[in-house]
């Protein structure tokens, strides 16, 4: 069970590991995927840079799902990891209970490390779209697409973000450092006094994660925020939009792995079609080909109109709910996923049970918003209410008062 996939020799007691999506210098990042194995960067990316600024250290690199697309990282090239119920587990989530590291820099694209930390009652936040800099990153659906700390308590998820959050000029879509300075220690955090619970994503969900709400919400209760329940049923638009957007983004960044510049290079090939076409066969994944297929599918000509300009009208829609909702509660509380475990053989059987499961986390991925997973819960909260999101998984991970 590969849970690093490069390890430093030498890290200081300061250590956190960063998935494997985060470019390094003296670490290759592979994406998970066979077409990068063995790459190493020029540069590293910004949120290293400013982490070893203030005195962390990279342990190593995290085994993480082929560009960080599926359900807990069972499509990695390097393989899949297992609970110590022999439970399909994502790399981090384990690394964390394994090893003395302060935090796990996590590439969120599509909600796995939020699954990964319900799943194992760690704590992750996805922090407000723009405050965190993606500069040296691996682009695969750059509109959604988020760094976030996972750690073992709200505190050290706390610590970190301090450090990696702020604006970055190399970033077109960082967001200006005033607002940045909104999830810093020094600043007030919003509050959250009133929590909706979406009661549309509870439908289908298992006992124990059907439990996890429950139990969330009487802690909160007994914390003083007040708890209503909501349909919800507009969020359920959520999870088919950003499949689409987030296909239709990954296909455009893949598609600059030829086998030419850089990465896999097919030997079986007698011309420069035959190039592209191999090594790209030779060297993805199923679920990345089917994603990439798919993508290539609703940009085409045919439905681009009927297909993917209608999932980035969605995102609006969704935006405009959440501003709606915001205006009454100050977080919406919902699943990270519709079960407490999945088998290995599970998620070999159904390859796409992320694109499924993807309903729980999409609401936050298609409009940006920040979330947190604690307690074997999700909650989003309206922007730059990062800093409010982890007092309430503070509360979540202790199992009651602060």
């Amino acid at each position: 069970m590969n849970l690093y996939v490069n390890k430093s020799e030498s890290c200081s007691a300061k250590a956190v590991a960063v998935d494997d999506m985060i470019l390094t210098k003296g670490l290759p990042t592979t994406a998970g995927s066979k077409m990068l194995d063995g790459y190493k960067s020029l540069f590293a990316a910004e949120v290293i840079e400013k982490l070893e600024a203030a005195g962390y250290s990279i342990s190593g690199k995290v085994n993480v799902c082929e560009f960080s697309i599926d359900m807990l990282g069972e499509s990695s090239y390097f393989g899949g990891c297992t609970d110590e119920k022999g439970n399909a587990a994502a790399a981090a989530a384990e690394l964390l209970k394994a090893e003395d590291i302060k935090a796990v820099i996590s590439y969120d694209v599509n909600g796995m490390p939020r699954r990964a930390a319900a799943l194992s009652k760690a704590v992750y936040l996805k922090p407000t779209y723009g405050t965190v800099s993606r500069f040296g990153t691996i682009p695969a659906a750059c509109s959604g697409e988020t760094v976030g700390v996972m750690a073992a308590a709200a505190a050290d998820c706390a610590e970190i973000l301090d450090v990696i959050a702020g604006h970055d000029d190399k970033d077109g879509t960082s967001l200006p450092e005033e607002k940045c300075a909104l999830l810093k220690k020094d600043a007030a955090a919003k509050k959250i006094a009133k929590v909706a619970v979406v009661k549309a994503l509870l439908d289908g969900v298992d006992a124990e994660t059907a439990a996890n709400i429950e139990n969330a919400k009487s802690l909160l209760a007994a914390n003083g925020v007040e708890i209503a329940e909501i349909d919800g049923a507009e969020l359920l638009a959520a999870g088919p939009a950003w499949n689409i957007l987030m296909s239709a983004e990954l296909c455009n960044n893949v598609s600059r792995y030829d086998g030419v510049k850089f990465g896999y290079r097919s030997p079986n090939h007698k011309d420069i079609d035959e190039l592209y076409t191999n090594s790209r066969t030779e060297a993805f994944g199923e679920l990345l080909k089917t994603a990439i297929l798919f993508g290539s599918d609703t940009l085409s000509t045919e439905n681009y109109k009927k297909v993917y300009d209608k999932a980035l009208r969605v995102r609006r829609v969704m935006s405009e709910y959440f501003e709606k909702l915001f205006g009454e509660y100050d977080a919406v509380l919902m699943p990270a996923c519709s079960k407490a475990a999945y088998s290995v053989d599970e998620l070999k059987t159904n390859i796409y049970l992320c694109y499924e499961e993807s309903k729980f986390t999409a609401p936050a991925s298609i409009t940006g918003l920040p979330a947190v997973a604690a307690g074997g819960v999700q909650l989003v909260a309206s922007a730059f209410s990062d800093k409010g999101l982890l007092e309430i998984a503070a509360i979540l991970e202790k199992g009651g008062k602060l």
